[in-house]
């Protein structure tokens, strides 16, 4: 059976990106694994870097209103309390 090469989602991509730091920072691993592990790790920044930039892309376009893209602010809950300071 051949294997499937499927892209990986924005979360597992940042998942194992997460588990190669943790093996990364072990220090434990020979020289070609450290490499290879840093290797995979660019490559899944870069595509978890891509992800976002669609996504935001796609949000932008969602909020087009008459030709113009509205950004607003994202709200947090300090900014729903009213306080000045």
């Amino acid at each position: 059976m051949a294997a499937k090469k499927k892209a990986a989602t924005f979360e597992s991509a940042l998942e194992e990106l997460e588990q190669l730091v943790e093996r990364l920072e072990s220090g434990d691993l020979p020289l070609d694994e450290a490499l290879a592990d840093f290797e995979r790790g660019v490559k899944l920044t870069r595509e978890c870097q891509k992800k976002l930039a669609s996504a935001e892309q796609k949000v932008k376009i969602l909020m087009e209103e008459n030709g113009q893209v509205q950004e607003l602010p994202f709200d947090t809950d300090e900014d729903l309390t009213g306080d000045a300071g």
